[in-house]
């Protein structure tokens, strides 16, 4: 802003709308100031306007930071303009915590980098667009690792994580990302960056943060007595802002507020992180079991074993992964007959003995408790990652379901007490059949975290039966004194049932802290404070209206319409498949995607070009967007190399779908003089063969291979 230009009015917004929605004059002043990427353009817009959860909201603009100070820059750019920020790493999110009519800050291009490493001490600051598997990779020849090992960690960054207050199936034996979170460097709306660590250093600490620890302090001392009463005791809660571990007469750390905060308080500059030894060695027990709830009866018997981890997966899940050519030779591996759950338990250390000894031990539970032979013990390291491999996969495989039912997140993180798990399951079973569907199940059974997954159809009354699931899945969890959020965190989804669970007084001292950090609401907001409902379908990515154009299609799409295989139909449905979990950001392991590899946009991603094609060919682009030149410059780097297909745990098939687009905007378009020169090559090979001198001239004479990129389309490079 020019020296005594005036601040402009604050502008009235919404979760859902903000007036200044790809403003080209924000996103000048933003080109200008900031030293990044600036990303205005409407399908720019529309690939950031959805995550893995069932909203879908267009924000105002998107900034990619090439530094901190630019990042900082750009949050101050937003605030002196009225406009709400979103930070943002893989936008992974399931529950809709990283959409928003905002402007987004995405952290994952540039701000990546691992800025200290102290082996010794176990210690390490980074930048929250690192992504946990690189960050891991780092560690291993130091034998360390950041032991929050969430399904998602192939593309999850840390900044996102601890956004989440993400757990993991270790958590038994690490905690969550609360407790793996020494401080963070956080920047508020104000301007104002602070270190945010443990209270012992309140003293010297800046002035500003001494007072906004002082007004923290006297909100937890005030609400101790209704938290006593009203706040979750399981290991899995992270609803809200995490007062309970603000407590001013215990020692405590600061950043701990921050850890699950969503980015609606601070934006994370810099995690300090605190790292774990890695274990030398592993094993691996597959406990077989008949009914779905004899798996749920025994893990509060099996953690008395001291397991790192103990994960249920279910029927649907196996069966799904059998189908998957990418998992079912593994799946054949460590599955016997048909089993309705298994559960996973591990055990890790420093002794290869005592593991293998911890192994029997299991077996001679089952046995004990009525399942002899039931376990499949594992030793070998390699089987044992292929069996995770399998496990982390879990969600994605549920959402690989062909047609318009698919199984939807909102009531997926629920936690209870493990006395209670097996009684708990069977009541909500009961609930999804009272609503005509049933639920696909896995689960972080060492913590009695459930991620269930009602079947619903969210373009037909998918949302009616949501919010009537909701509301008894709520109330059994009030009942069992759970957790209805137990780790991927409130976003749109969850933040409505923030109230139930805790009460209107805890409510509102949420709401203050809130008001401390961010007066004017500007971050992040409808998240954790002041949310909308859960099922305001004017927020769903299938709103009402919702609908696929018909086309003629080129290819057959009827293996995701059945009956339909040519028309809009199958191949929106074939569009549809991506869920957004963002696999194939992955780095370090197989193909998919080659042209993100390359560079990192979200435009050039497997993910980034379905979610293009869903909004063009359902209008939301404008008319003929699927023919349009921004259509054909997100196409344009697939490689058709089919990763997608075979690594997408929903099973995505970008070529197939390039094709498709290719018939259409060239039945528009027209062909180039490349086109119909490479097209027709093998014609007029065997005379160019005769004529190499002439061909050769191209390179050899001034000017001409300019010319011809010019007029050809072959560059001149």
């Amino acid at each position: 802003m020019a020296e005594g230009e005036a601040a402009p009015p604050r502008q009235s917004f919404t979760v859902a709308f903000h007036p200044r929605r790809g403003d080209r004059a924000l996103a000048a002043r933003l080109s200008r100031e900031v030293d990044g990427e600036v990303l205005f353009d409407a399908a720019s817009r529309g690939r950031y306007a959805t995550d893995a959860s069932i909203y879908q909201i267009e924000p105002v603009g998107v900034v990619v930071p090439r530094t901190e100070d630019a990042a900082r820059t750009a949050i101050q750019i937003a605030v002196e303009e009225g406009v709400p920020i979103l930070p943002r790493g893989a936008g992974s999110s399931q529950c809709g915590q990283t959409v928003g009519a905002a402007l987004v800050v995405d952290n994952s291009k540039f701000l990546n980098a691992v800025i200290e490493l102290d082996p010794v001490n176990r210690r390490a600051v980074v930048q929250p667009g690192i992504v946990l598997d690189r960050l891991n990779a780092i560690l291993r020849s130091h034998r360390l690792w950041f032991p929050v090992d969430v399904s998602t960690s192939a593309q999850a960054t840390l900044g996102g994580m601890a956004g989440n207050n993400s757990c993991g199936s270790r958590s038994i034996a690490y905690g969550n990302m609360v407790h793996n979170v020494l401080g963070i460097d956080g920047v508020l709306a104000d301007g104002a960056e602070y270190h945010f660590g443990p209270s012992e250093a309140l003293a010297g600490a800046p002035a500003g943060l001494r007072e906004l620890a002082r007004r923290l302090h006297a909100i937890v001392e005030r609400e101790a007595g209704e938290m006593e009463r009203r706040w979750p005791r399981v290991l899995r809660r992270v609803q809200g802002y995490n007062l309970d571990m603000l407590r001013p007469a215990a020692a405590h750390n600061l950043a701990h507020l921050l850890v699950g905060s969503e980015g609606t308080l601070a934006w994370s500059k810099r995690l300090h992180l605190k790292l774990s030894p890695l274990p030398a060695h592993r094993t691996l027990g597959v406990c077989h079991f008949a009914s779905f709830h004899a798996a749920m009866a025994v893990p509060r018997d099996i953690v008395k074993l001291a397991p790192a981890a103990v994960e249920l997966v279910d029927r649907t899940m196996i069966g799904l992964a059998r189908g998957n050519s990418a998992f079912r030779a593994t799946v054949e591996r460590f599955i016997r007959a048909d089993p309705e759950a298994i559960l996973l338990v591990e055990f890790s250390g420093e002794a290869r003995e005592e593991q293998l000894r911890k192994l029997k031990n299991l077996s001679e539970l089952m046995a004990d408790l009525g399942h002899p032979g039931s376990v499949i013990e594992i030793a070998d390291p390699a089987l044992q990652r292929d069996v995770w491999e399998v496990r982390k996969a879990g969600l994605n495989i549920m959402m690989s379901m062909k047609g318009d039912g698919k199984p939807v997140s909102f009531i997926e993180d629920c936690a209870v007490p493990l006395e209670h798990l097996s009684e708990y399951t069977k009541r909500l079973t009961d609930v999804f059949a009272k609503h005509g569907t049933e639920g696909t199940w896995y689960a972080h059974a060492s913590v009695g975290c459930l991620h269930v997954r009602p079947i619903l159809n969210m373009k037909a009354d998918g949302a009616h039966k949501l919010r009537a699931i909701a509301e008894e899945a709520c109330a059994l969890v009030r009942e069992y004194k759970g957790a209805y959020s137990g780790e991927h965190g409130d976003g749109l989804v969850r933040s409505e049932w923030i109230a139930p669970m805790l009460g209107a007084r805890l409510t509102a001292a949420l709401a203050e802290v809130k008001a401390l950090f961010d007066p004017r609401g500007l971050m992040n907001p409808g998240k954790i404070v002041r949310p909308p409902r859960q099922d305001d379908r004017s927020l769903f990515r299938y709103r009402p209206g919702y609908g696929v154009q018909e086309m003629d299609t080129a290819l057959d799409w009827s293996e995701y319409a059945p009956g339909r295989e040519r028309g809009g139909a199958g191949f929106g449905a074939a569009v549809e498949m991506c869920n957004n979990n963002g696999h194939c950001r992955k780095f370090d392991a197989g193909t998919m995607c080659p042209s993100f590899r390359a560079t990192g946009n979200e435009r050039d991603l497997t993910r980034g070009r379905a979610n293009t094609l869903r909004l063009a060919i359902s209008g939301q682009l404008g008319a003929d967007a699927l023919t349009s030149d921004a259509m054909l410059e997100t196409m344009d780097l697939c490689v058709g190399c089919k990763g997608c297909r075979r690594e997408c745990p929903t099973g995505v098939d970008m070529a197939k779908m390039k094709i498709e687009f290719l018939h259409h905007y060239h039945r528009r378009h027209g062909w180039s003089m490349k086109d119909r020169l490479i097209a027709k090559l093998p014609h007029y090979a065997p005379w160019a063969s005769r004529l190499t001198w002439f061909a050769n001239l191209r390179d050899t004479l001034p000017g001409l291979a300019q010319a011809s990129e010019l007029f050809l389309g072959f560059s001149a490079a």
